[in-house]
């Protein structure tokens, strides 16, 4: 089944809302707008989290280094 690869999710996730988790427990969540093969990821409306899910900080458009990813969820 092609849905099953990684890269197959995050396209299917281009233009919807997901939740970054990286390296020290930062959580950021944004509109994915694109990947590359590194897992270097764009969001858009960007926006990183306290442990409540408030909002911390509101970064507008960011691109996330691949190597400080920990999971990204839809």
């Amino acid at each position: 089944m092609a849905e099953d690869r990684p890269f197959d999710h995050l396209n299917s996730w281009i233009g919807k809302p997901v939740l970054v988790l990286m390296k020290g427990n930062v959580k950021i969540r944004g509109k994915l707008v694109a990947f590359d093969v590194h897992m270097n990821v764009v969001l858009d409306d960007a926006e990183s989290l306290e442990e409540d899910n408030s909002v911390k900080v509101k970064y507008g458009k960011a691109m996330l280094r691949g190597d400080s990813l920990i999971m990204i969820t839809p």
